[in-house]
């Protein structure tokens, strides 16, 4: 039984002839190359929701990007310095 869906696209000629190239220099199959393709769709949709949901919060608090590489400097710096002055284990 097959696991698999069988689906149809249409392209326009060019596209399918820049497909079709891309497919054979990677040595893969239209399919291949199609899931590929929708992996990445998702993936890039799924950055771009977080970017957006960042952007939003950072906006809210009044942070431009300027201030997200001091802030992050910040951060760290804090945690070595907590981490430092955490008393040690007897052993």
């Amino acid at each position: 039984m097959r696991v698999s869906k069988v689906i149809s696209i249409t392209l326009p000629p060019e596209l399918f002839r820049e497909a079709a190239e891309l497919a054979k220099k990677e040595s893969r199959t239209m399919s291949e190359l199609m899931r590929e393709a929708l992996r990445r769709y998702k993936r890039q949709q799924e950055w771009d929701a977080i970017n957006a949901y960042g952007r939003g919060h950072a906006a809210r608090l009044g942070i431009s990007e300027d201030d997200v590489v001091r802030l992050v400097h910040q951060c760290r710096a804090e945690k070595r310095r907590k981490r430092r002055n955490r008393p040690r284990k007897a052993g």
